[in-house]
Order: C-alpha cells, then sequence, then structure tokens
C-alpha cells in the first residue's frame, strides 16, 4: 500500500471529517495524520512542540520503547516514532479510533523506511487497563492522554498498572484539563513538574528511585 507513504493524505475522508493534524519533525515530518471523526481530542500543535522539545532536550525519544495510551489518532507516539523511537505501541479501546491509528502508523513507518529508519509500530485495540495488565516491562517513554472526562480513579488505577512496566530512566508525560487535580502517583512513579498550556496541563513524572521522592511544586 504505497500510497500510505505519501504526504497528500490519501483518502483520509473515510477516516475524519475535516479535522487533520501533522507530524511536526523527524523522518516524517509534515505528514498529514488522520484524527478519529468523535469521541478525541488531539493534542494542539503548541503542546506537542512543548512536549517533544523538552523530551530532545532530555534525550528521551532516539532508541526509546513508547507507549501512547488512549492513543486516539495516535498522533504523541507517531512523533516519538518519527524523531527515532524504536519502538512504539499504540493502545486505543475504541475500534473506529484504532482504525485511524493504524492508517496512520503505517504512513509514518513508510515514511521512517524511507529514511532508512525502522521503527516498530504497533496498535493494541483494547482498553488500557487490560493492556497493561498483560504487557510486558521496559517502556522508556509513556504518554497518558486520557480523555478529560475520565474519573480520576481510573487515571490513578492506569499508572498503578503502569508503574511496574517502567525502564530504570523513563519519563511519563500525563496530559489532562487545568481543572483537574493532579494525578494520585503510586509508588514507582515520581511526579517532576507541572506546566500549564491554557486549558490544558502536562505533568510531568519519572520512574521512582527508592531513594527519589516526587519533587514538590
Amino acid at each position: 500500500m504505497a500510497a500510505l507513504g505519501s504526504r497528500d493524505a490519501p483518502d483520509w475522508h473515510r477516516y475524519a471529517a475535516g479535522s487533520m493534524t501533522r507530524i511536526i519533525a523527524g523522518s516524517a515530518g509534515s505528514l498529514t495524520l488522520a484524527v478519529p471523526r468523535s469521541g478525541t481530542r488531539p493534542t494542539s500543535d503548541r503542546v506537542r512542540e512543548a512536549i517533544f522539545s523538552a523530551l530532545e532536550s532530555r534525550d528521551a525519544i532516539d532508541g526509546a520503547t513508547v507507549l501512547d495510551l488512549y492513543a486516539g489518532s495516535g498522533a504523541l507516539g507517531l512523533e516519538a516514532a518519527s524523531r527515532g523511537a524504536a519502538e512504539v505501541v499504540l493502545v486505543e479501546k475504541a475500534k473506529s479510533a484504532a482504525d485511524v491509528c493504524r492508517r496512520n502508523a503505517d504512513a509514518v513507518a513508510n515514511a521512517a523506511r524511507a529514511a532508512g529508519d525502522g521503527v516498530r509500530i504497533r496498535v493494541a485495540s483494547r482498553s488500557v487497563a487490560s493492556y497493561l495488565d498483560e504487557a510486558a516491562a521496559g517502556f522508556d517513554l509513556v504518554f497518558v492522554d486520557p480523555p478529560y472526562e475520565l474519573a480520576e480513579r481510573s487515571l490513578a488505577r492506569d499508572l498503578e498498572l503502569l508503574a511496574p512496566l517502567l525502564s530504570t530512566d523513563a519519563v511519563v508525560v500525563v496530559e489532562r484539563s487545568s481543572r483537574s487535580p493532579e494525578p494520585t502517583w503510586p509508588d514507582g512513579i515520581a511526579r517532576d513538574r507541572r506546566r500549564d498550556y491554557g486549558e490544558t496541563t502536562l505533568w510531568w513524572a519519572s520512574a521512582a528511585q527508592p531513594d527519589r521522592p516526587s519533587q514538590p511544586e
């Protein structure tokens, strides 16, 4: 399906209704991604640029194993794939969104191969909790971008399931509404900092070491 490698967004009208986003940089830079017709809230370009600028300054992407939970269109995980991640898993329960993830993943993988990169991208069409309950450990970079209406107890459960799956130096980025409370961090994940962008708040965290408490605001 060579057309999926095109940067002209072939036949995306079947998967999205006038809503598009693009890969910002890397081997698939400027590639158009489709967004599901409904049920998702794409991360704004401004917030994505802030996320990936910070990650690249920490050298947290190149060669990383990446997990994108509540993936939606897969834009966060696929941006990491474009910028040198070794492996990316997109977890999305909604079938229509998972189908969009697969199309977007094929396009990014084709662009990466054309540039000589060998990123592996997989889509898991299942709930976040069920995926985490069975996943193998070793994730270096994790994006957690659930619907803003997700209950705090559900987010706390996800983070608790995620904690034992993180590599030693893992980075976790949680995106929430600025009106939401701070997530409940389990043992194994330590809060680093909070950054606000209008209605969006990013919570940065790391795999916790035994002698490393969460950082104060």
